[in-house]
């Protein structure tokens, strides 16, 4: 069974002005997802900027996710490092916290071959028995997990169990499904990919844009599952003006900005990401307001 379907989202992680976590306010943003319908949270990746904390914050921020969430959607908690025993550490206290499943991205920087990826994620899975999903994003890590190591590890390894797919290379999840063949739980990584990568059998999103449009991000998957495709279709393509707005900087910059704008204090951003640029801040506020969330 699928750890989730429809929208997760990628949670921010917000911070007070002096850049700690604002443990308050995070259960506000946890709670706002919930009220809206998201279908999983997803806990200490990228946008949750888990590259800056602490490895005793990471686990904090994901006790706490939990904790708050009580059980009402999954949640599924970022555990990736470019070190194999740092991530073996990181998933095992995840699962002692209670998360419904583990987001492992792929090692960065390292650049392991397909054989090493395949030896990472094993030993990893094999350390835990969560359901596991791999998170491909070669345009941050300078990896790409092929194909055919995604279905090899799905195949023969009982819990990983899908991937993110934030390669942003239709063809390449195309290639994946073909390949797949129902072995692989997919989901897009790319809010601009929603409705294409569930065209191919995606099972949903795990999305930055959830962050400010929870409702119509749930919405628009369901309408796909639930097999109005023309409908799911057409809110994909409405919401590709703020899709565009929100990565016009590098994530999660954009889109703590727009918490903000919204009035929902997601705080500042840990370095050595930085505050917007003021023509990029007017370029989001004005999708945010034609999008009808400003």
């Amino acid at each position: 069974m699928a750890i989730f379907k429809g929208a997760g989202v990628a949670i921010v992680t917000p911070m007070h002005d002096n850049g700690d976590v604002n443990y308050e306010q995070f259960a506000k943003l946890i709670e706002f997802q919930i009220a809206n319908g998201t279908d999983a949270i997803i806990v200490c990746g990228t946008t949750g900027e888990a590259s800056t904390l602490t490895h005793e914050e990471h686990l904090e921020v994901i006790k706490y996710c939990v904790k708050v969430t009580a059980g009402r959607v999954p949640v599924i908690a970022g555990t990736g490092s470019n070190c194999t025993s740092t991530a073996v550490y990181l998933s095992k206290e995840a699962e002692a916290a209670g998360a419904d499943g583990l987001l492992v991205v792929s090692p960065y920087y390292n650049k392991a071959t397909q054989n090493g990826l395949y030896a990472h994620f094993k030993t990893i899975a094999d350390s835990v028995k969560l359901p596991i999903l791999l998170y491909n994003i070669p345009g941050r890590t300078g990896c790409n997990i092929l194909p055919e190591t995604i279905v090899k590890l799905c195949r023969e390894v009982e819990n990983i169990v899908g991937v993110k797919d934030a390669v942003g290379n239709i063809s390449q999840t195309a290639r994946l499904a073909a390949l797949a063949d129902g072995s692989v739980d997919i989901y897009s990584g790319e809010d601009g990919q929603i409705v294409p990568i569930m065209s191919l059998g995606g099972l949903g999103v795990i999305s930055v844009l959830s962050n400010i449009a929870p409702a119509q991000t749930h919405e628009m998957c369901q309408k796909f599952l639930d097999g109005d495709v023309k409908g799911s279709c057409k809110m994909q393509l409405e919401a590709l003006n703020l899709i565009d707005a929100l990565f016009c900087e590098v994530n999660p910059i954009p889109v703590k900005k727009a918490l903000n704008l919204m009035g929902m204090n997601a705080g500042t951003l840990r370095m050595p990401l930085s505050e917007m640029e003021p023509a990029n801040v007017e370029k989001l506020e004005k999708a945010m307001k034609v999008y009808g969330i400003l």
